[in-house]
């Protein structure tokens, strides 16, 4: 049986009839001949259905009908066509600072809230210190409740919501809400309340946030319904190229084309970016006579693009006779290599024994008596003489 299961609903605003107007205004427009109503249509035609532990992502721009549709599952509107199906108890975190009153305390809050989603003063007096303590707010529970920040009234619906174990849980925006660390809190407890078999309900225009934590999307456009699946991966990627496009896809095939365009885009920027990043890097260790600025530089490399270096490009190994060889990768604008050596290991013990050319990756100590170990490094000295040289990491081979 379906938790949630949404079959062909609609939902109608009504603007300018009896009930909006009021008695007086509608009788004058009526003798004047003015009187209109005017329908809008918030979702049309919208049907899905969640099953225990599914985590629904509702995706679309400013005006698709999300938050209406959120009021129809929790119960605030009744469709004007279709039927809701709700198979559970709702707790529903809709607007900030909904459901609260501004002149009660933190405390008082909480046990009204408590009380509005249908649980006992035993229950409250049980979850109370819990519902505090993760909502950060010890220190203002005798504050009144319209003196908190925007962040702290988030911090504890979403608290209360999570903490009071509904079956059914709604989110609209309030995991954006609050600093980093209370936003990442929150996503490892939505985690944790889904394992365990509670079914919700996410609207974000956090793309990051909806990829994590849904299984499930609707994506929604002025109240038309373009997708209801549970391919997140392929609709979230359609969805963020048509934010850039704006073309609305009719088709699976226009999903898939969209879905193709976002990565062929993100991998054009991710290219650009790291080109960015080489530039400047480069241009550090160009023009830095300074040797932090170009230990820093090389850091990022070796995190980044570590590709570049010759460190991570040294092979070491034993030739037929068992003396130490190594070979690495050939590296642009080199003008020669030396192989540098020592007993010991230890810094400043190396000692330069030998250089090739740079057209040369490959060297042999011949000279390596059996039963030795030796420490050995290459380093690259760059035709340009604006940039620095560089050393591979020590590797460490014993002769036979």
């Amino acid at each position: 049986m379906s938790i949630i299961k949404a079959d062909n609903v609609s939902i109608r605003y009504m603007t300018g009839d009896f009930k909006s107007i009021g008695l007086k205004e509608y009788v004058v427009r009526r003798i004047k001949g003015t009187y209109r109503v005017t329908e809008f249509w918030a979702d049309r035609h919208v049907s899905f259905s969640l099953e225990k532990g599914d985590m629904l992502g509702i995706i679309g721009t400013n005006g698709a009908g999300k938050s209406t549709l959120l009021k129809a599952v929790s119960g605030i509107m009744l469709p004007t066509e279709g039927s809701m199906e709700i198979n559970g108890n709702v707790a529903a975190l809709l607007e900030l600072g909904s459901g609260f009153d501004g002149d009660l305390t933190v405390k008082e809050n909480t046990y009204l809230r408590g009380a509005m989603l249908g649980y006992t003063r035993e229950f409250m007096d049980e979850m109370y210190d819990q519902i505090i303590a993760f909502a950060e707010l010890e220190e203002f529970q005798e504050r009144a409740f319209k003196q908190l920040s925007s962040g702290m009234k988030s911090r504890l619906a979403f608290s209360i919501a999570c903490l009071v174990s509904p079956d059914i849980l709604i989110l609209d925006e309030v995991l954006s809400v609050g600093d980093g660390a209370f936003r990442k809190k929150s996503g490892d407890k939505m985690k944790e309340i889904l394992a365990n078999g509670v079914t919700g309900i996410l609207v974000s225009h956090n793309m990051g946030q909806v990829r994590e934590l849904c299984n499930k999307i609707l994506w929604l456009d002025h109240g038309k319904q373009i997708a209801f699946t549970d391919e997140v991966t392929l609709h979230m990627d359609a969805y963020q190229e048509f934010l850039q496009t704006r073309k609305l896809p009719t088709c699976r095939e226009d999903i898939e084309k969209l879905a193709e365009d976002y990565a062929e885009r993100t991998a054009r920027e991710q290219a650009r970016r790291r080109q960015m990043e080489q530039n400047r890097i480069k241009a550090a260790i160009e023009s830095g006579e300074n040797e932090t600025v170009l230990n820093a530089a090389l850091d990022i490399i070796r995190k980044t693009n570590p590709d570049l270096l010759i460190e991570n490009k040294i092979k070491i190994s034993l030739n037929q006779n068992g003396k130490p060889m190594l070979s690495w990768e050939h590296m642009d604008g080199v003008a020669k290599y030396e192989i540098w050596r020592s007993r010991t290991g230890e810094i400043g013990s190396f000692g330069k024994i030998f250089e090739v050319p740079g057209t040369v990756n490959i060297y042999t100590n011949k000279q390596a008596v059996e039963g030795e170990t030796y420490y050995y490094k290459v380093k690259a000295i760059y035709k340009n003489p604006k940039i620095n040289c560089a050393f591979s990491s020590p590797v460490t081979i014993t002769s036979k």
